[in-house]
């Protein structure tokens, strides 16, 4: 059997270096033309650090990434109101990361075309269409080059292509469009002294406004802003720009005077090296996600506030789950139901958790047993409480 996989990000890879590890062939169609270490900053938690740690790239990952040691909450003068350690420093037995997206999603490009050959990932190739015929999927895939089309034959499909995913809005036409926080985000990186101990997250909000800062590396920061610009609703189109240039313009008047006094805000903004805009949008989560030979994964299945950094580490989990069901399975549908039964529900706790810890910070106010009590909620309801990840059984099988 050959699965299938549309999506050459960090879900993508991650599912093809885990169905590899279990014996079952893979292969990855992506349409970006080349895959480059591009992007900003995102988070990988301890859960997630384990299964990329149980998959042989622990040291590759601690080589390109931060070891997060702590979150600061304070306000716009850099007055600490309340922080916890993170990671070892927390209790895992794994630790947390802060590591640039590009450079991630390259080092698992560099490893898939290590394990599974040269020709294991196709770039510059899109999914165009598929059907399930019942002994296979057939999937009719365009080179975004010659604008060729041909028709190739899986023992499965796996729709890791994203937000925008071609395998879901064929699986759930009739679904609408995206959910709008009524949050936009900017998100960029500077190059930068390091502030506090050089491992330290800060989070800072007043109102609808709010700025999270990290290093991914020793001289970079990356930052996100998040302004609340209206109520939620349907993502309409003059809302949707997604991952399009920002403008400094924009996004510097809401923090002009904003001062950590170990972080200069304005200077870290104006200082970026790119300047990304979009808006925080999600979908309700679904009570199931494909059928057959046909299934998702990552932002395909479970599009989410980046409230809880969790993301990236949620498709990491998707990825290691569905080649455990699949390797166990008596036959793929059933391999991919037993995947589905596992995290759907798991993921929908997820997003809903990212919501709630969203609208309760907006209200918090500044209080240490406010922030404290919000982030002990959140790890209860997304099952990431350290006790819990600590004991689990290995996803590997046999592990």
């Amino acid at each position: 059997m050959t699965v299938l996989i549309a999506g050459g990000g960090i879900g993508g890879l991650t599912a093809a270096l885990s169905l590899h590890a279990v014996g079952i062939e893979a292969r990855v169609v992506e349409s970006v033309r080349e895959i480059r270490p591009l992007g900003v900053g995102i988070n990988l938690l301890p859960h997630s650090v384990r299964e990329l740690t149980e998959l042989g790239l622990g040291d590759e990952l601690a080589a390109i990434g931060v070891a997060t040691a702590e979150n600061v909450y304070a306000d716009r003068s850099g007055k600490e109101i309340y922080s916890e350690p993170r990671g070892i420093a927390q209790g895992y037995k794994w630790p947390q990361y802060s590591v640039h997206r590009g450079k991630l999603q390259l080092m698992l490009f560099d490893a898939v075309r290590e394990r599974l050959g040269a020709d294991a990932v196709r770039t510059g190739v899109r999914l165009e269409d598929f059907t399930d015929t019942g002994d296979a999927v057939r999937a009719e895939l365009a080179d975004r080059g010659t604008g060729r089309t041909e028709t190739v034959e899986a023992g499965a499909l796996i729709g890791a292509d994203g937000i925008h995913s071609v395998v879901r809005a064929k699986l759930h036409p009739d679904e609408g469009p995206l959910l709008y926080s009524g949050i936009r985000m900017w998100r960029g990186v500077t190059e930068t002294e390091p502030f506090l101990t050089g491992r330290s997250m800060v989070i800072v909000r007043e109102g609808g406004v709010e700025i999270i800062a990290y290093p991914i590396s020793p001289r970079h920061v990356n930052w996100v802003c998040l302004v609340r610009m209206s109520e939620p609703g349907p993502l309409v189109e003059e809302e949707a720009g997604w991952n399009r240039p920002g403008r400094l313009e924009d996004l510097l008047p809401y923090y002009q005077d904003w001062n950590l006094g170990y972080l200069d805000v304005p200077a870290l903004l104006a200082g970026s090296e790119v300047l990304l805009e979009y808006p925080m949008a999600d979908r309700e989560p679904l009570s199931s996600w494909g059928r057959g030979r046909v299934t998702l994964l990552g932002d395909a299945a479970h599009p989410m506030w980046p409230v809880g950094a969790n993301g990236a580490s949620q498709s990491i989990l998707d990825a290691r789950t569905l080649a455990a069901e699949l390797a166990r399975a008596d036959d793929v549908p059933a391999g991919l139901a037993a995947y589905e039964d596992v995290r759907v529900e798991a993921t929908a706790k997820v997003v809903l958790a990212n919501r709630n810890m969203n609208k309760a910070a907006e209200k918090a106010r500044l209080a240490r047993q406010e922030f404290g009590r919000i982030t002990d909620t959140y790890r209860r309801e997304t099952g990431a409480e350290v006790h819990v990840l600590n004991e689990r059984a290995s996803l590997t099988p046999g592990g």
